[in-house]
This record gives structure tokens, sequence and C-alpha cells, in this order.
């Protein structure tokens, strides 16, 4: 062998490389959504207005709590070199954050549906919604 020859063998090993890659891309992305499929198989199904009826359950009751109530805190006071006591005051500011992470983790515990495969509607429906 030459060094022409085993040029072309590197650069034909190399593009099989390229392509092996290429496929294997592939079947990683089928590999998790298989994965994702697997783990929702057996949750509840949920539609998203269900979803966004969670969203305002949650916002309601986030909206109601008393987030200015001194006893929903731990305050540690401290004091400054030169006598001042630390920590003024303390608000919280991150309500849609919060209600963000609760509803996700909601509905994360249900398998997202269309509208239109909604629940066998034959039989009366005796549930109140949540207020």
């Amino acid at each position: 062998m030459n060094a022409n020859d085993l040029e072309l063998k590197i650069s034909g090993l190399e593009k099989v490389i390229k392509e092996q890659q290429e496929s294997a891309d592939q079947y990683k992305v089928q590999l998790a959504d298989a994965k994702q499929q697997l783990q929702d198989i057996n949750k509840p199904e949920i539609t998203p207005r269900d979803a966004d009826n969670i969203w305002e359950a949650v916002n309601k009751v986030i909206a109601d709590f008393d987030f200015d109530d001194s006893e929903n805190y731990d305050i540690e006071y401290q004091l400054d070199y030169d006598g001042r006591v630390g920590c003024n005051s303390i608000d919280f500011q991150s309500t849609d954050e919060l209600i963000d992470a609760i509803v996700t983790k909601v509905t994360n515990l249900f398998k997202e549906v269309d509208d239109n495969e909604e629940l066998d509607t034959t039989e009366p429906d005796n549930h109140k919604p949540v207020e």
C-alpha cells in the first residue's frame, strides 16, 4: 500500500463512521421517544382544558395565600458592625414561577390527549368542578 491508498482508505472509513453516527443519532432519538411513551403509558389522560382548569385552581390557591404573613417565613436577623439590625423586610415575588412549577409537576402525572379524544360522554357526569 502506498500513501494514496492509505489516504483513500482513511477517507472511506471516516465517511462510514460519519454515516453510522448519523444513523446512531436517529436511533437515540427513537429510543428517547420510546422511553417517554413507556413512561406515559400508564398515566391517566388529561386534556388541555383539564390542564387549564388545574392551572386556574392552583393560581387561585396561590393568589389567596397570605405570603405577607411573617409566620410563613424563617427570618434570621443580624447585627451589623455599627449596631444596625440587618434584614429589613422580605416579600415573596415569585408566585408565577411557583404556580408554573406546581402545575408542571401536577400535569406531568398525566398523559395529555387532544380535546376530541375526551372521555366517554354517554354516561352522566356527576362530578362538580373544583372551585
